[in-house]
């Protein structure tokens, strides 16, 4: 049942209470008025009579015209007590008449000399009446109504009391009617508002224009609507601020609540802990690492731990894990440190490499210098141990500058310069200097171009230093064959692919992917009584990267090598 029907039936339970008491209170007042008036009536009745009846008048006939006209029943009592007249004697008998002198109303106005009137409430039968009796000239008078004269007026009365109350309750019920509906309205729109805020919805707003209460309630609501707004916008906020910051991190990141679910995990943590289910989901589809579960229930317990290193598919990552306040949780930072790890591991290679380059031929130069200190030495043996000195020379200065120069692109101080090269040109200008080791070996030199890859885009010195190294190198490792400078158009991607294929020894296998790391050779030996620093490729791929391209490497054991870079048609 709605209010407004619930306020209307409880108005109409209230007006017929309401109503019924004020019948019950008017009735019993108005009974009380009724007889009061009514013994007033007979009393004064009483006093006329006894004054009006004179000595020669029937008594006999006049109680009964009297009677007739009032409508009351009339005694008349003689100066000696007896009945000599009634209204209703027809209906008596003379034993019961003879009472009537006894009746206390007789018997107190035939003792009063004054003429007054004396009620009574009993008639000679012992039946309830309204009397008066008073006393006259020639007797005592009584006059009588019956009880129903004093009810009839009330009922009359509560007619009257009933009829307005209905016409009241009319208009009560229609007041309340239109009050309940005028109640019911806003509350009504109020309880769907509320409801709607506490689906999300903050569109809604209650009415302003309700009366009373409930208009304040509504501008309460209202109120309450715009703060809660305001204060979720806020929140919003705070949340994509909170969400961008946590993606923009290098590090991981992953919540985990007091129930242990993860509750919060960053783009970065997915990648590193190769996590793929939505949140929330169980903390025991993390990964099953020992020192990861340990540092998540330490930070349960409360206690904080790390940072530690623990290792996840190949990757070394340094774990923290603090405890959230008031027990709440726990949050987990994974840094990933595999790029340092392997950092640090080159520069450790890297030092050894440049250690162990440097070291043969600084041993050579200073033992055969102080052999140069004897004066006894032959000239012959002596111009051989200076040349000996001045090749090692040679050998750290190419390793120096090779260093310098892959340090000045690593560090970003060089740039590429692009114009139109001729590749044919730059081609046989960077063989020029292996042409003649080429010619004690038996090697031919070629040049290879497609359709359209007669020319590149590309930094003039870049070119001919990639050119020279991979010529080189594809000498150094070529006992008999050929050396192939190779460029071919790739429409798809918009460059050209320029490389050196030979027909050499080959790279096996396990050495081609990391062939391009300074230091690095398939063969260490052979490549060291080449004359090779270790470095040329290194420098190839670096210059080739600095154009926004990349290099490959095709190789077979015995069927020689193929090293390409591709030099796009813009440079970045």
């Amino acid at each position: 049942m709605r209010l407004a029907q619930r306020f209307f039936l409880y108005a109409l339970v209230a007006l017929g209470v309401l109503t019924v008491c004020a019948m019950i209170a008017v009735g019993e007042r108005a009974r009380a008025a009724g007889a009061a008036d009514v013994q007033r009536q007979v009393a004064s009745e009483a006093t006329l009579l006894a004054r009006a009846w004179h000595a020669g008048d029937a008594a006999s006939t006049l109680a009964d015209s009297i009677g007739r006209a009032l409508e009351r029943h009339i005694t008349l009592l003689d100066a000696r007590g007896r009945v000599v007249g009634d209204s209703q004697e027809r209906d008596l008998a003379q034993s019961w008449l003879a009472r009537y002198a006894a009746l206390p109303e007789v018997v107190a106005a035939s003792a009063d000399a004054a003429g007054r009137a004396h009620a009574g409430t009993r008639d000679a039968v012992d039946a309830p009446e309204i009397a008066a009796a008073a006393r006259g000239p020639n007797g005592v008078v009584r006059v009588a109504a019956p009880p129903d004269a004093a009810t009839a007026a009330a009922a009359l009365l509560q007619r009257g009391v009933l009829l307005a109350a209905l016409v009241g309750a009319a208009v009560a019920a229609a007041l309340a009617w239109l009050f309940a509906r005028t109640v019911a309205r806003p509350l009504t729109e109020l309880r769907d508002v509320t409801r709607a805020l506490a689906a999300g919805d903050l569109s809604r707003r209650p009415a302003l224009s309700a009366p009373g209460e409930v208009g304040d309630l509504a501008t309460a609501v209202h109120r309450l609507t715009e703060q809660l707004g305001a204060r979720l916008v806020a929140l919003e906020a705070e949340e994509d601020l909170l969400v961008a910051l946590s993606e923009s991190l290098t590090e991981g990141v992953v919540a985990i609540d007091a129930r242990q679910r993860v509750v919060r995990v960053n783009e970065m943590a997915r990648q590193l802990l190769r996590l793929r289910e939505s949140v929330p989901f169980p903390a025991d589809h993390l990964p099953r690492d020992r020192v990861l579960r340990e540092a998540m229930l330490d930070a349960l317990a409360g206690s904080a731990t790390g940072p530690v290193e623990l290792r996840l598919d190949g990757r070394v990552l340094a774990l923290t894990a603090r405890p959230l306040a008031g027990g709440t949780g726990v949050v987990l930072a994974f840094f990933d440190q595999t790029t340092m790890r392997r950092l640090e591991a080159m520069r450790r290679d890297f030092v050894a490499n440049v250690s162990h380059e440097l070291k043969t031929p600084l041993t050579a130069v200073g033992g055969f210098a102080e052999t140069l200190a004897d004066d006894d030495l032959p000239p012959a043996q002596r111009r051989h141990f200076v040349e000996t000195i001045r090749h090692n020379a040679m050998r750290m200065q190419r390793i120096v500058d090779d260093l310098l120069d892959l340090s000045r692109i690593e560090s970003g101080g060089w740039r590429p310069m692009p114009a139109h090269i001729d590749i044919a040109a730059a081609a046989d200008e960077a063989s020029s200097a292996a042409r003649e080791a080429a010619a004690k070996k038996g090697v031919r030199f070629a040049v290879e171009l497609g359709p359209d890859a007669a020319q590149l885009w590309a930094d003039a010195t870049a070119v001919r230093q990639v050119l020279s190294n991979l010529v080189e190198n594809a000498v150094r490792h070529t006992v008999t064959g050929e050396v192939v400078v190779t460029a071919r158009r790739s429409a798809s991607r918009g460059g050209v692919w320029l490389g050196v294929r030979d027909t050499g020894t080959g790279i096996p296998a396990p050495h081609l992917p990391r062939i391009f790391e300074r230091f690095y050779r398939a063969d260490p030996g052979r490549s060291r009584e080449a004359g090779g620093t270790g470095l040329g490729l290194a420098i190839v791929k670096h210059l080739v990267e600095a154009h926004g391209g990349e290099v490959r490497a095709q190789s077979a054991v015995g069927g020689g090598t193929t090293i390409e870079g591709f030099f796009p048609d813009a440079v970045p």
